[in-house]
């Protein structure tokens, strides 16, 4: 079965690839290099909507379908990883706020969040805390009417500009979710550079001493920061950075292609060695595969099917080792070429590794999956048992 990108997701597309080309491509290396990205460069992608695509329009927001929201997801990760990581943590709160914010809450953000006006960023990931989220450290007490927090994020995207954040807190032994304003008392900021990859995303740590936030800022019920509010933000993480990764691989595939049709060795052309034409099959068929399994897992939440979940974890894990590997081959190919910051491949291979540790690293991905193939497992076997007693009876 072929899958087949309706009219309306085709010209979608077609959009995206070419603000990508013309406003990020271009410039991709040097926000590398600056470690930043330029306001006006966030400006226009909240123009387009972009910030807004998950949103629903009643809130001012697109309300894109999973596969086209995908599509936007690749490009953009094919001309700047660390610019797709803005759509990714933004559009997570905003899913956040949307699911699981009271009333007020989704009246108040949803608008803000969708035009732009305010940025932002997911703040989980603890000094001491990555993978083991449940064991967050942070706390939050509640005094009056006012929660008070106390303790530091780390490794925050976008966490240098950002006008809110969605903090995880231990509050009475219960995983909780809450919005903090960066301008909040008691909480500090301060950058974090010289980062491998996604260099361009702004990384920050939080520091909370004694801050307080209104008891309004809670999202959701105490309890429910971790399996419910995160989880469902980081399910959407998961499949923003699945679409990335397939877009840095893209960009390697088409580096590779365009340099090896220009570059002579032993008097002919790269493309010529059949080792390189074998670099590249492998690509092609590697970034197909999986462009597919993010097109399942974009199909599957666009039904509501439960399975989307499993299915985004191992789009997730496989478009991310594949990117990894796609990229390395490209450094490869380009050879002393691909080591300087002339040609993209280096960023690239950099941004493709920090995928395999972002929104579940590729070891909690392989634990998930096994997981859930030994369970499907155990389950069919139990049905082909009943099955056989039943036609036994």
């Amino acid at each position: 079965m072929k899958i087949e990108l309706t009219t309306q997701q085709k010209d979608a597309q077609a959009k995206f690839r070419a603000f990508v080309d013309e406003e990020v491509i271009p410039y991709a290396n040097r926000y590398d290099q600056q470690e930043r990205t330029p306001p006006k460069l966030i400006e226009k992608i909240a123009e387009r909507g972009y910030l807004s695509a998950v949103l629903p329009k009643e809130f001012g927001g697109i309300g894109m379908d999973m596969i086209t929201y995908g599509l936007l997801n690749e490009e953009i990760g094919r001309g700047c990883s660390s610019l797709r990581s803005l759509l990714t943590v933004h559009c997570m709160v905003a899913h956040a706020v949307c699911k699981w914010g009271n009333k007020s809450q989704k009246e108040y953000w949803l608008p803000k969040l969708a035009s732009g006006e305010v940025i932002a960023a997911f703040a989980l990931s603890e000094p001491n805390v990555g993978s083991d989220a449940k064991n967050i450290e942070t706390t939050a007490t509640l005094s009056g009417d006012s929660y008070v927090l106390n303790g530091q994020k780390k490794w925050i995207t976008y966490g240098q500009i950002a006008d809110v954040f969605l903090v995880f807190a231990q509050c009475s032994g219960k995983p909780s979710a809450f919005l903090v304003e960066k301008n909040s008392p008691g909480l500090s900021i301060q950058p974090i550079s010289g980062m491998l990859g996604v260099r361009a995303s702004m990384l920050a740590e939080l520091h909370f001493r004694d801050c307080r936030i209104p008891q309004e800022n809670l999202v959701g019920k105490l309890g429910f920061g971790f399996s419910y509010v995160a989880s469902s933000a980081l399910d959407y993480g998961r499949y923003s950075v699945a679409w990335g990764c397939v877009g840095i691989a893209q960009a390697c595939l088409e580096a590779c292609i365009q340099y090896t049709s220009q570059r002579k060795q032993f008097g002919v052309y790269l493309k010529e060695h059949q080792l390189i034409r074998q670099m590249i099959t492998d690509m092609i068929a590697n970034v197909k595969a999986a462009r597919l399994l993010c097109y399942q897992a974009g199909y599957l939440k666009d039904i509501s099917d439960p399975s989307s979940i499993i299915e985004t974890s191992i789009a997730k894990y496989f478009a991310s080792t594949t990117a990894t590997k796609v990229a390395n081959d490209a450094v490869q190919i380009h050879g002393a070429n691909g080591c300087t910051n002339e040609y993209s491949v280096a960023r690239y291979l950099r941004d493709a590794k920090i995928m395999e540790i972002i929104e579940g690293s590729t070891q909690i991905q392989q634990i998930t999956i096994a997981d859930y193939g030994y369970q499907e497992y155990m389950s069919q076997s139990a049905s082909t048992v009943s099955q056989n007693l039943l036609a036994r009876a």
